[in-house]
């Protein structure tokens, strides 16, 4: 199925019937023919722990699931949309950058503090990025959200990438992310994200960076 790009900040998806979508509350701009929206609990195939997770995180938006028969044209808030075809890999996004994504796709949460440590916990909270991201396994297609535009910088073992955690939209491949501080904790009083701190991504994969550090 898949979705189609229509123009930077819009998207159209194919609905058939027995095959559900997902999408974020708010998302639908437009559709035809026989589709229905309902809010969904379990949100992707992740089940109920995936949505207390959510909860966990701060991050409980409802998602709407989409079924049916027709086509729908997804968007949201004039941002800039980015549509991602996962191969059976995992991708990690923030919540709050999901538009929407194909229910044959697997959905989680996974702690980013859980590979930095007490110290990854502490300056997640600081910088803003969410503690919680979701993660969407299997094949099928995934649409994100950014402001200013999305671009894919490659991982690779030799040169990993530094982030702003503001700036960082998803990232997928065989990854490891620690949170890090380029200042002394005296010379980060009153400052925020980019010099203060960075998302070192390592290994072999793909990091989704936006062109603003405004949140969504």
């Amino acid at each position: 199925m898949g979705f189609r790009e229509i123009n930077s900040k819009m998207i159209e998806a194919t609905v058939a019937p027995g095959v559900r979508l997902f999408s974020q509350r708010g998302a639908m701009l437009a559709y035809r023919g026989d589709v229905s929206f309902t809010p969904s609990v379990q949100s992707g195939q992740g089940g109920i722990m995936s949505m207390l997770g959510r909860r966990v995180a701060g991050e409980a938006a409802p998602l709407m699931s989409v079924e049916g028969s027709g086509t729908v044209f997804f968007g949201h808030g004039g941002h800039h949309v980015q549509v991602i075809d996962l191969t059976g890999d995992t991708l990690y996004v923030e919540a709050d950058r999901l538009l929407a994504f194909e229910g044959s796709l697997r959905q989680g949460t996974m702690f980013m503090g859980a590979q930095g440590g007490v110290m990854g916990i502490v300056r997640g909270q600081a910088t803003g990025q969410g503690l919680f991201t979701t993660t969407l396994q299997g094949h099928g297609a995934v649409a994100v959200m950014a402001h200013g535009g999305v671009f894919g910088i490659p991982i690779t073992p030799q040169r990993p990438v530094h982030v702003d955690p503001q700036a960082y939209v998803a990232h997928h491949g065989e990854v490891r992310n620690r949170l890090s501080s380029a200042l002394g904790w005296r010379d980060m009083v009153g400052r925020g994200s980019g010099e203060a701190f960075q998302l070192e991504l390592s290994g072999s994969g793909t990091v989704y960076v936006q062109a603003s550090e405004e949140k969504l």
